[in-house]
């Protein structure tokens, strides 16, 4: 799929923002080329993000694994900032060959209609029952801390910092005291997610690693030959 294919999908987002309202934040994302952009976006204020925004750690992974096969994801939990829970459902658009190229993504906010169910339930139901069966908002933000939620970034710096939390987890590794080869699995395991695709990458992840720029891409170039020869 090229770039005019792809650019019907803009109306596409117009339309669905139009249609749905201003509680749903409609994007586009391109991700056929090095970098991962925003193409078309409405309603932007709901994650807090624009056209310069990055794509989230889970998108990243998504076009690095072709979106696992899968055409679609609906449903999902979504978090802007700290305290704004979203359902989140992405289509994933792919070329004739099935390659990912695009990403068409709906986060919907119901913030507004949860306050309006609980103010309903506090007219009609007892205190104790109010008490006893209504979710709490502070107890749906809880139970988003896991791994399956995607978390919306306004910055290539949140963005990149929230892979690069995830991975030092996974080993439980002091950052202070990663040996060379430790950094090497680490940006083998950043390229993986395709933490690369973001602009500024290499400079933000040089900062975090307390390397040199020329020392991530000494690494990186390591990791993607040592990668090609295992598939060749």
């Amino acid at each position: 799929m090229n770039r005019t294919m792809l650019k019907q999908y803009t109306k596409l987002v117009e339309f669905l923002g139009l249609v749905l309202g201003p509680t749903y934040e409609i994007t586009l994302h391109d991700v056929h080329g090095k970098q991962s952009t925003i193409v078309a976006i409405v309603n932007g204020g709901i994650s807090g993000r624009d056209l310069d925004s990055p794509p989230t750690a889970m998108a990243l992974r998504a076009v690095e694994d072709n979106a696992g096969g899968l055409d679609y994801r609906t449903n999902y939990n979504g978090l802007a900032g700290a305290d704004r829970a979203l359902r989140s459902s992405t289509f994933y658009i792919k070329d004739k060959n099935d390659d990912l190229v695009g990403m068409l993504c709906i986060n919907f906010d119901d913030s507004k209609f949860q306050d309006l169910s609980n103010q309903l339930f506090q007219l009609i139901h007892p205190d104790v029952y109010i008490e006893d069966s209504i979710v709490i908002r502070s107890d749906v933000l809880e139970s988003l801390n896991e791994a399956d939620t995607e978390r919306f970034g306004d910055s290539m710096t949140s963005a990149a910092n929230s892979v690069i939390e995830e991975v030092l987890s996974e080993g439980d590794i002091p950052v202070e005291r990663l040996s060379q080869s430790e950094k090497i699995r680490i940006i083998a395991q950043l390229d993986q997610r395709g933490i690369f695709r973001l602009k500024g990458a290499v400079a933000h992840v040089s900062k975090e690693l307390h390397s040199s720029p020329a020392s991530i891409y000494r690494y990186l170039s390591k990791v993607r030959q040592e990668a090609e020869q295992e598939q060749e």
